[in-house]
């Protein structure tokens, strides 16, 4: 999965990071930061159910830096795509190729 992101991101001139704040309060799987500094946070749950605990760091993001965020997703097992009454994007992994 993060491979693939790196891949892509790279097509586009984004680069690929992972955010961990000191101490591990809050971490973020994939932060794809765009040429523009726009940033979608990405959020790897290997759950079918996405939790408001699988999105409490996406929104902690949100709240810090609302100007960059492009987009917040959580990537899951489920076989459904939607976006959560909160705006967060869940994308099924097998929607990804």
């Amino acid at each position: 999965m993060a491979l693939g992101v790196r891949v892509l991101a790279q097509a586009v001139e984004a680069s690929v990071n992972h955010l961990r704040v000191q101490g591990g309060e809050h971490e973020i799987d994939l932060i794809v930061e765009g040429a523009d500094a726009c940033i979608v946070a990405i959020e790897v749950k290997l759950a079918p159910e996405v939790s408001s605990a699988d999105v409490k760091h996406l929104h902690w993001l949100r709240e810090r830096m609302p100007d960059r965020i492009a987009d917040l997703v959580v990537v899951t097992t489920s076989t459904k795509a939607y976006r959560r009454p909160d705006g967060i994007a869940v994308v099924p992994l097998a929607l990804l190729g």
